[in-house]
């Protein structure tokens, strides 16, 4: 299995290496992925089942995990029928909740001011207004 991927997100290639070469290093072939991320968990290896055998058929040793993976989806594996539901289920479109009325959102701090202007606008006109007809009063 040669490591892809990023930190916290990682992806492998199973692949047919040559046992003197680094893990991550010069590849004969891919034979398919492993995706743990994936939710379903049998949807997460996909292997192209021909050349897996083809490999196995000249003598090639898998490892460990790929034994593992090999045993569970090769060709004869024991979850194919598992995998083809996960993967129409990852298939099918998403069904998201019908959306509701809005919820009713707090008034901003800006308002409550503007209000607070506007009362007492009409206030100081009625002041003014009084006042100038005073003014013209005494000016006669």
């Amino acid at each position: 299995m040669k490591k892809m991927g990023r930190a916290h997100r990682h992806f492998f290639r199973i692949c047919a290496i040559d046992k003197r070469t680094p893990r991550d290093g010069r590849v004969l072939e891919e034979l398919g992925t492993y995706d743990p991320m994936i939710t379903e968990a049998d949807a997460r290896v996909v292997l192209k089942n021909d050349r897996v055998d083809h490999w196995l058929s000249v003598g090639a040793l898998p490892s460990e995990k790929c034994a593992v993976l090999i045993k569970k989806y090769g060709s004869q594996g024991t979850h194919l029928d598992a995998q083809k539901a996960a993967f129409e289920k990852l298939a099918m479109p998403v069904e998201l909740p019908e959306v509701g009325p809005p919820a009713e959102a707090p008034k901003p701090a800006e308002e409550p001011a503007a209000e607070e202007q506007s009362a007492e606008a009409p206030a100081a006109e009625e002041a003014g207004a009084a006042e100038a007809p005073a003014e013209e009063a005494k000016s006669e």
